[in-house]
């Protein structure tokens, strides 16, 4: 890493799931302006809205700091999940920006199926991760070449952390937390914001609804 303070890219696009980007910014947020500097970065300047379940305008809009042409080096890049997800599996540039930026920063991490867009970015090739347990078919159809982890509320391989289903991008901020400042400052963050941390990787109980939401709109 470089020195503080320490630059985390939150990558928006149309139909971000809410809490899959907030919660883990409101976690970074609690180590302070003198260790993180945040970011909203979108492929272009115009604000971004957010999802209401499916519908990919019917949210809060957010504006963004930079596009991805004057996007500052990353030490941090976090990918949210969302129903717009679907939509920007074809979006070339913004699969180029992950690309690319991905190479250069240090923690690369995403919730729910922000892993879908890594995955078929090619960032995610030899490495093991996990998605939404309910869409988790949507991250597995963009490789082959990852080892797709069912049953985890996140998955850290080397500099990529990836998370299940929203809430659960929380839990593994904390996991980047601790491992970049010690479990003692991830404790004081929990304990700060009143969350009730998650703290073991491999306990999931959404994987009894694995696919659920995949089949029920057709993708599998």
């Amino acid at each position: 890493m470089n020195s503080p303070p320490f630059k985390i890219g939150a990558v928006l696009y149309p139909g971000f799931e809410m809490l899959d980007m907030f919660g883990p910014l409101e976690m970074f947020s609690m180590l302070g302006t003198d260790i993180v500097e945040i970011k909203m970065i979108a492929q272009n300047m115009d604000s971004v809205t957010a999802a209401i379940r499916v519908a990919l305008d019917a949210g809060p809009r957010v504006e963004p700091d930079h596009d991805f042409s004057s996007c500052p080096p990353l030490d941090i890049v976090l990918v949210p999940g969302g129903f717009g997800t679907r939509i920007e599996l074809e979006n070339s540039a913004l699969l180029n920006f992950l690309r690319e930026k991905s190479e250069r920063a240090d923690i690369v991490a995403s919730v729910c199926t922000g892993s879908a867009l890594l995955a078929k970015a090619g960032c995610l090739e030899g490495k093991r991760a996990t998605s939404n347990k309910q869409f988790f078919s949507l991250a597995t159809q963009q490789s082959n070449n990852v080892q797709w982890i069912e049953k985890a509320r996140w998955v850290e391989d080397e500099k990529f952390f990836t998370s299940s289903g929203v809430s659960a991008g929380i839990d593994m901020t904390l996991a980047i937390i601790t491992r970049l400042f010690g479990i003692e400052t991830a404790e004081k963050i929990a304990k700060a914001t009143e969350y009730n941390w998650h703290r073991d990787a491999d306990v999931d109980p959404f994987t009894a609804d694995l696919n659920e939401a995949s089949r029920a709109v057709g993708l599998i």
